[in-house]
């Protein structure tokens, strides 16, 4: 027993040492009329604006990875997590394509927790949003560790996908069954299509230090029309640093992994989505990262002010598959 404990000791110490993110923080995306998606996310989902910014100069620039930017980004904020739109102003970017799949490797969502999935559904009807699924689906007492959620994909105003999910007792986190009267509670996960989840897992546990907490392997006729795929199978596996939502893989076995992230993709396309992970080490993470081929968006490693007042270091860096991540190191405050 003492063997025991000493190797689970070692493991801990291990771990603490190193974990580099810290936090999952906003999961951002581009939109194309921010006072649109603002009024979207306030009225029909509960969101709260908590900051309204216009941000530029060389420090954006360098981040982006785009010349002569203004943004303007807004912050909302659902229970605990937060989401956080981008409006270029000075850039024109393109539209999500009408015919994107969920299997496509661009494919993004934000998993919203709901207390009651009827009553939820029923309020998207009421402002005509465009479904994805066909339905809201139960999933089957066959798949263990998924049995009883339900869950329905829909899209915003500027087609980025979106998933209401429900917790019954004994599934997801606990906080999820303390419903206050809230019909919309927070946001559980975003999740990413992935070509290969050992690829996935190298890049977001072997680099990053986000921890795997589970996983499944979903298929069969509510998964189907869920997502809204023709015989659809995936392995799902979730991860999760010390705060924040998850970060969930689907990778389609069948019928397989769709088109690929295109490989011209700008900040200021519509289906940029960049999920902010608060860090530690950043400049040990970008040499690492940057020696190992993976694609950094900004020129350099930057250091801006946040729309939220702090200091930071940052970079914004593509995983194997596509999906952007942006660093940040805050830096400590003076009086």
């Amino acid at each position: 027993m003492k063997r025991i404990l000493i190797i689970a000791c070692i493991t801990l110490i291990h771990w603490a040492a190193f974990a580099q993110v810290k936090q999952v923080d906003a999961i951002g995306f581009t939109v194309k009329d921010m006072n649109r998606s603002v009024k979207f996310y306030s009225e029909v989902l509960g969101f709260k604006k908590i900051s309204d910014k216009l941000v530029s100069g060389a420090a954006y620039e360098n981040l982006q990875g785009l010349f002569g930017l203004q943004m303007r980004i807004v912050r909302l904020k659902l229970g605990d997590e937060c989401i956080e739109l981008t409006d270029y102003l000075t850039a024109g970017g393109r539209s999500i394509p009408e015919d994107q799949h969920s299997n496509d490797l661009f494919f993004q969502h934000i998993a919203i927790v709901v207390s009651n999935m009827e009553k939820a559904f029923q309020q998207l009807q009421k402002h005509n949003i465009e479904f994805v699924s066909t339905a809201p689906q139960t999933l089957p007492v066959t798949n263990l560790a998924a049995a009883g959620i339900k869950a329905f994909y829909f899209h915003d105003p500027d087609n980025h996908n979106l998933e209401l999910i429900y917790f019954p007792k004994g599934k997801g986190q606990p906080k999820w069954q303390q419903q206050n009267g809230k019909l919309f509670l927070g946001i559980d996960h975003t999740a990413i299509g992935v070509s290969n989840t050992a690829d996935s897992h190298r890049f977001y546990h072997d680099i990053l230090g986000i921890d795997k907490k589970g996983e499944s392997w979903n298929k069969g006729t509510e998964q189907e029309h869920l997502n809204n795929v023709a015989g659809a199978s995936l392995h799902i596996t979730g991860y999760r640093a010390a705060k924040g939502p998850g970060i969930e893989f689907l990778e389609y076995l069948a019928p397989g992994p769709g088109r690929p992230y295109p490989a011209d993709s700008r900040t200021d396309d519509c289906w940029h989505w960049q999920t902010t992970l608060i860090v530690k080490n950043i400049a040990q993470l970008y040499k690492q990262l940057q020696s190992e081929n993976y694609k950094i968006l900004s020129s350099q490693l930057v250091q801006l002010h946040t729309p939220d007042g702090k200091i930071a270091n940052a970079f914004i860096v593509r995983d194997q598959d596509g999906h952007a991540m942006l660093l940040m190191e805050e830096l400590p405050q003076t009086p």
